[in-house]
């Protein structure tokens, strides 16, 4: 296995981009991650993406990317992991690059939300649930994770400010993200007066609908240094899990497992532990997730994800900054470009790039990106200095 690096990465703002169509936005990032590299070499393409039938009526978005990159007839592929497809992208990239069947390869994570009504929306995303026995009955993910908050409140004294406190926190990294869908921020009594979606996550819990695209360029290791003079990035380690698609079939609602699985083989291959990493980015589709995703990544004790958020562990400057992005509450949730874009923010960290929310002296990053209510997980591990 060769080692591999990042060498460069582009992102689209986030938001309602209306003037903007899925090709526009996945061209767009493509060509900035290019400009970044300073590098017009790309061996193959993998292209994150959840739904895009069910959004855009388009399929086939592989070809239809490379298309119109100008980079026919370069091999080019869809991957589907419902929220997780971008971190899974960037998995494949990896490894391509990794076993020696390529040596330069894209990752790139698009989704375009927006084109359709709010009903339609939540049809596509429904499609990450299980249709069967969840979505059919009316249960839509603010519902499900509603459930495992009201769980985690009730075993481990989880209160209401402190899953505000998850959401004031990442709008206040947010603010300083140009590429933030909502870029302001918020105030604890804003967060638990906004309105109530699924009790007790309110609208400012939860991360919105959005257009937007992102992508990293990887190569080997020893081939980088003839393509690019960024600062180097290695990809450390990236581990993935899964697990049951029903919310009802686990044993433990606010533990999860396919989270801690991804999180300890990330660890194990990087030979690292989570006291090691300096910045991570994780998946806060609703603050309740975070908290569930920094207990489960072994940065906080069962329990204490919460109170965590609320003495300011995670903010800049504590014990682990946590979405220095703004997260996906604040920068948005274009769902298959979410992967990518954390990397995105985190190689920004690495290169000392990040501007007013950089991590003094940030050597290593983890990204964690899920899709469902956990059922699928990628944890990527970075390192500068390679």
């Amino acid at each position: 296995m060769r080692d591999v690096v990042i060498i460069g990465v582009g992102t689209t703002k986030f938001g309602e981009l209306w003037e903007s169509s899925l090709r526009d936005l996945a061209v767009e990032a493509a060509l900035k991650a290019i400009d970044d590299a300073g590098c017009d070499r790309i061996d193959s393409l993998w292209v994150g993406c959840m739904s895009c039938g069910l959004f855009n009526g388009q399929e086939h978005l592989g070809a239809l990317v490379a298309d119109y990159l100008g980079r026919t007839p370069m091999p080019a592929c869809r991957v589907e992991s419902a929220c997780a497809s971008g971190g899974m992208a960037l998995r494949a990239a990896w490894m391509e690059v990794a076993c020696g069947q390529s040596d330069v390869v894209m990752a790139l994570g698009v989704e375009k939300m927006t084109d359709v009504s709010g009903g339609k929306a939540t049809y596509a995303l429904a499609a990450a649930s299980d249709r069967e026995h969840e979505a059919f009955h009316g249960v839509t993910f603010p519902g499900l994770y509603a459930l495992i908050a009201v769980d985690h409140m009730h075993r481990y004294g989880t209160t209401r400010e402190q899953l505000a406190d998850v959401s004031v926190k990442n709008h206040e990294h947010g603010s300083h993200n140009q590429y933030a869908q909502y870029p302001h921020k918020v105030t604890r009594e804003q967060v638990m007066s906004s309105t109530m979606v699924a009790d007790p996550l309110r609208v400012l819990d939860c991360s919105p609908i959005s257009d937007g695209a992102s992508a990293v360029i990887v190569a080997a290791l020893d081939e980088s240094r003839s393509l690019t003079k960024n600062a180097l990035v290695k990809i450390a380690a990236i581990g993935a899990a899964t697990d049951s698609l029903s919310l009802h079939q686990r044993k433990d609602l606010c533990e999860f497992a396919a989270t801690i699985e991804a999180g300890e083989r990330a660890f194990k291959t990087a030979k690292l532990s989570p006291s090691d990493i300096d910045v991570a980015e994780v998946h806060d589709c609703f603050t309740i997730s975070e908290i569930c995703v920094t207990e489960a990544l072994g940065f906080f004790e069962r329990g204490r994800g919460g109170p965590a958020a609320s003495d300011g562990a995670t903010r800049l400057g504590g014990k682990i900054p946590v979405n220095t992005s703004g997260g996906l509450k604040s920068k948005g949730h274009p769902v298959g470009a979410t992967g990518i874009a954390q990397v995105y923010m985190l190689t920004k960290q690495l290169r000392g790039e990040a501007g007013p929310v950089q991590v003094k002296n940030a050597r290593r990053a983890l990204a964690q990106n899920m899709g469902g209510t956990g059922s699928s997980n990628v944890v990527t591990i970075l390192e500068s200095g390679s």
